[in-house]
């Protein structure tokens, strides 16, 4: 503020001593270019030309048209050079740049053409503009016209231009240019060498990326980013944390950038604890090292450490950008918990952020998961701009909720408003219509897939099969399996096989046959047959496919539920006793057995698939995840009206979906549940799926 004071001073004795000299003018004008003071520099102008002042040369109007470029103010800029008496290669240069910066590419030709001299800045600033403002072939156009004009590249001619080769993924091109960079001796710049290495790699040629990287002498910490960064983005972590052990060894520090590709890297391979050791050890972290700790975790199935982290990141003031709240939103949306989700929502309107696209977009689907399709609704209809993504989210919240009629009136609406939609449009639409049992309905929509230009896809396939499946059509989805234009994945064979009862034992084992060949360590298939078998009582057969699954060390993933009480995540398995109220909540979910036993519950034994007694199979059914994280949910609420709510990484099986029944009627709330399929929303006896799930 100083500085702009003394130079309105300085402005204000020129007015009161009348004409000046060249030196005064030239040490004002300087002045103004560096405060970047537009008043105070037209001040001056305004003087120069009430005193007739003509400079012996350009130097000062091209001060001026560099200042007015730089500041947007255009007209002023072209107003200077057509005033101008005298002009010079750096005056064309100063206006070109200024069209330039304004985005103005047709005139930024015009004047190009009209420069009655050029130099290697002037194409400089085209091919510079062009490769950054994605008009690539443009810049290399400009490239081969500076050369046939007899103008030798220079270093920044060939780094723009290996970018735009970059852009195009023309490898072609940009070995060409490499050969001249060779040719010219400019491959011992820094500057040059890290464009080269950039082009190749970005141009699929990551291989010789590296051989020219490895014998960089003098490499800067650009040089090891560009790299390290190329690795993560192919998915190659390893390649890149072996990199980054190098880096560590030599005398460079790594930056910020380094660290955050690193930490992805460590979490593309699961490396979760290791990724959170080296973000403890950093001095610095900006809001990208943050940013990617919580993606990472939210990715890696640790979305309780992202909220935590978050809260760690708003203690310690760090700025917030709207990738960073959606990614942390998106962890609430996994673990349903809406107390975390309100909080961020809440935080989200303090910062202003609220009509974001991907943050609106996440609040919708984080509602929507956590079974209030209603809040969700609200902020989608508040939402100045939608997109795809945001109509995805919608529809697709009303089918998981089992609201059909609103999801489908929607897709309509979608359409009506001139949106096109996507594949996961038609995967929420066909949900929808799987989660009411609408047949023909999905069959009209998986059809008009092909209508709208576009091709069905594995999981619209995958939708119709659980379609038909579910409706008893079982030889109709094999049909479909068996036309499908490309060769069934493991999605399609595993769907087949879950929609399988005992009386589709035929398909059952043809696709439990194709699951074996394609993913032979999965024990869900293997368990999914086995189970039918025993529902038979083919207990030799059951006895082969244990045996096989023991063979191909298959590993059965485990089965949970959690319930989120007192702003805080619990989490069970089935019959399970690490929690420390495991007492308490045995002897409540004990207690609430019996009571519903009493008013018509009858706990279904049949589900348990395994040739042991009654007595046993009763206990083997009581104490599931599910019934676990209920008991705890009374036990810390006992007299709430609020909704528990339950979220299963599986499909809820019979009995417990009963249960749940029985028990809305005699706790006197709504239990929500999330599982694998869809949200069961149970009040007063009766679930929102109508036994359809």
């Amino acid at each position: 503020m100083k500085v702009k004071q003394k130079l309105h001073q300085a402005i204000d004795l020129l007015y009161s001593n009348g004409p000046t000299s060249l030196d005064d003018y030239t040490r004002l004008v300087l002045r103004c270019a560096r405060a970047n003071d537009f008043t105070q520099a037209k001040r001056l102008q305004s003087h120069m030309e009430l005193y007739l002042f003509q400079p012996k040369d350009s130097f000062i109007h091209n001060q001026l048209i560099q200042l007015y470029a730089k500041l947007g103010k255009l007209a002023d800029a072209q107003n200077v050079f057509d005033n101008m008496t005298k002009r010079d290669v750096y005056s064309w240069n100063a206006l070109l740049s200024a069209y330039a910066r304004m985005d103005m590419v047709e005139n930024l030709y015009v004047v190009f053409d009209q420069m009655p001299y050029r130099d290697s800045i002037s194409y400089n600033t085209l091919i510079a503009y062009f490769a950054s403002n994605g008009h690539s072939g443009k810049a290399l156009e400009v490239l081969m016209r500076m050369q046939e004009e007899g103008f030798q590249p220079t270093h920044h001619s060939y780094v723009k231009a290996l970018q735009a080769c970059s852009q195009l993924l023309d490898l072609w091109h940009g070995k060409q240019i490499h050969g001249k960079i060779v040719v010219t001796d400019l491959e011992g710049n820094n500057f040059v060498r890290n464009a080269v290495i950039d082009m190749y790699a970005r141009c699929g040629d990551i291989d010789r990326a590296r051989w020219l990287f490895d014998r960089m002498i003098n490499k800067n910490v650009v040089s090891w980013n560009l790299m390290i960064s190329r690795y993560v983005k192919l998915g190659k972590p390893d390649e890149c944390i072996h990199l980054f052990d190098e880096m560590q060894l030599s005398a460079l520090k790594p930056d910020v950038v380094t660290v955050s590709n690193v930490l992805n890297a460590y979490f593309q391979c699961g490396r979760v604890d290791d990724a959170r050791n080296i973000f403890n050890k950093l001095l610095e972290k900006d809001e990208v090292c943050w940013t990617t700790m919580i993606v990472g975790y939210a990715q890696n199935g640790r979305e309780e450490d992202a909220l935590m982290l978050f809260g760690d990141m708003l203690r310690r003031n760090v700025k917030l950008d709207c990738y960073t709240i959606s990614s942390v939103i998106c962890s609430c949306a996994k673990l349903a918990s809406l107390y975390h989700g309100q909080v961020v929502h809440g935080k989200v309107i303090l910062m202003g952020v609220e009509n974001d696209m991907l943050v609106s977009s996440a609040l919708v689907d984080m509602y929507s998961k956590c079974g209030i399709p209603l809040d969700a609704w609200v902020v989608f209809e508040t939402m100045p701009i939608r997109n795809v993504i945001t109509w995805n989210a919608m529809i697709l919240g009303y089918a998981q909720n089992g609201q059909v009629p609103e999801a489908l009136a929607l897709y309509e609406r979608m359409q009506q408003e001139n949106f096109k939609p996507d594949n996961i449009t038609f995967v929420a639409v066909l949900s929808a219509c799987i989660n009411a049992d609408m047949v023909k309905e999905g069959q009209k929509y998986f059809d008009s897939i092909n209508a709208k230009g576009m091709t069905p896809t594995l999981d619209h396939y995958a939708c119709m099969v659980t379609l038909l499946g579910r409706s008893g059509r079982i030889d109709k989805a094999v049909d479909l399996i068996q036309g499908m234009p490309h060769e069934p994945s493991c999605r399609i064979w595993s769907t087949l096989l879950s929609i399988c009862t005992k009386a589709d034992l035929k398909s059952a084992e043809l696709a439990a046959n194709h699951l074996f060949k394609l993913d032979p360590h999965n024990a869900g298939p293997y368990i999914m047959l086995s189970n039918l078998y025993a529902a038979c009582g083919r207990w030799k057969d059951v006895a082969v496919v244990r045996s096989l699954m023991k063979e191909k060390s298959a590993k059965k993933f485990a089965a949970y539920s959690w319930v989120e009480v007192g702003n805080e995540v619990h989490r069970f398995v089935s019959e399970d006793h690490s929690h420390p109220e495991v007492g308490k909540i045995y002897g409540e979910l004990n207690r609430l057995i019996s009571i519903l036993q009493q008013i018509g519950y009858d706990p279904d034994i049949n589900i348990v698939l395994h040739n042991v007694g009654e007595e046993e199979k009763f206990r083997s059914i009581s104490y599931h995840s599910e019934k676990l994280a209920l008991a705890f949910a009374l036990i810390r609420m006992p007299n709430g009206i609020a909704p528990i709510r339950i979220i299963k990484n599986i499909r809820v099986c019979d009995d417990c979906h009963l249960f749940m029944k029985f028990a809305s009627i005699t706790i006197g709330r709504p239990i929500i549940m999330r599982d694998s399929n869809r949200f069961h929303h149970f009040f007063d006896g009766k679930c929102s799926c109508k036994d359809n799930w």
